[in-house]
Formats: structure tokens, C-alpha cells, sequence
């Protein structure tokens, strides 16, 4: 790539923030936790496609339930494995636990909503033979 071609991959941390709808605020905060790595050019921030890959990464992370120190432990395996076998693994086991964590959520909700149900018949069961 030319470094002409270089220069135009790059964003500023506000063209990022636009094309991913999020606050540059959010953006530093991944910064901060070591998550985002970006280029200065003097004092001001510039993304990479690969940064912006990896804050796509990021936020799918949290769109999933992973916690950030997860989510930097597959990025940095991700780094440090060339076939990306590890991280797959790991993933996968992530993946497998949040899915049970999940499931379990569910059961619990669904259970909770059949309480507050027969609550709701009770109640206008109730209202209905007062009338």
C-alpha cells in the first residue's frame, strides 16, 4: 500500500465516532483500558481500519455480555496467534458459558412472568367477583 493510500485509511477519533454512532468519549475509554491502540499524528488521535475493526470487536463484545477484560483477552490472542486457533477456542468456550448463563436468565424470567401472571388472574379474578 502506498502511503498515500495509508494517509487516506486513516480516521480521526470523530470519524469513527460518526460512522459508528458512539461518543469520542466512549472511544477514549477503550483507549484507556488498553483496547485501542491508535496512531498520533502530534497530539491528535487517527484509527486505522484495523482499530476500527477491533472497536467493532469491542462493541459486539459488550453487545454479547463479555466483560472488557474478556474482550481484551481475545483481542490480545488474536495479536499473539498468527491461525487464530487459540482465540477460536477460547471463544468457543466463552460463547458456550454465556450461552448457559443465558439459558439460565431465561428459565428464571420465564418463571418470574408465570408468577406475575397468575398474579395479574388473581387480582382481576378479584375485581371481577366484587362487582
Amino acid at each position: 500500500m502506498t502511503a498515500k493510500g495509508e494517509r487516506d485509511a486513516l480516521q480521526t477519533i470523530q470519524d469513527v465516532a460518526d460512522e459508528l454512532g458512539m461518543t469520542t468519549r466512549a472511544i477514549r475509554f477503550y483507549e484507556d483500558k488498553g483496547l485501542l491502540d491508535p496512531q498520533r499524528v502530534g497530539t491528535m488521535r487517527v484509527y486505522s481500519r484495523r482499530e476500527v475493526a477491533r472497536l467493532l470487536l469491542i462493541l459486539r463484545g459488550k453487545r454479547l455480555g463479555f466483560s472488557l477484560r474478556e474482550i481484551k483477552e481475545f483481542l490480545d490472542l488474536y495479536d499473539a496467534d498468527p491461525l487464530h486457533l487459540e482465540q477460536t477456542k477460547r471463544l468457543l468456550a466463552r460463547v458456550n458459558e454465556r450461552v448457559d448463563a443465558l439459558e439460565a436468565q431465561r428459565e428464571a424470567l420465564d418463571q418470574t412472568l408465570g408468577e406475575l401472571r397468575d398474579i395479574v388472574g388473581q387480582c382481576e379474578a378479584r375485581i371481577a367477583a366484587a362487582r
